[in-house]
């Protein structure tokens, strides 16, 4: 029996979506977005472990850095990081 995958709005409430979220550009829900201090980033990686959206990589020398087409603004990596070297800043 073969299960068929649904993207992020066919699936019924409660549901779980099989494909990851950067298949969707949902960025533009974002009130606040989070702005990097690449100055006090210690490049622990928590932002990018705890980010629901796999909306954080990493740029040339190690600093994380958001991909907004895919960022929500849900502030959960301004809140993990340990040296509050991310601010949620409104749009």
């Amino acid at each position: 029996m073969a299960v068929e995958l649904r993207g992020w709005r066919e699936i019924p409430i409660a549901g779980i979506p099989f494909k990851r979220a950067v298949e969707y550009k949902t960025g533009d829900w974002r009130v606040f977005k989070p702005v990097i201090d690449g100055e006090k980033c210690v490049k622990c990686g928590l932002c990018w472990m705890f980010c629901p959206d796999m909306a954080i990589s990493w740029d040339g020398e190690g600093v994380p850095e958001v991909d907004y087409d895919f960022c929500k603004g849900c502030g959960i990596c301004a809140n993990e990081c340990p040296v509050h070297a991310i601010e949620m800043v409104r749009e």
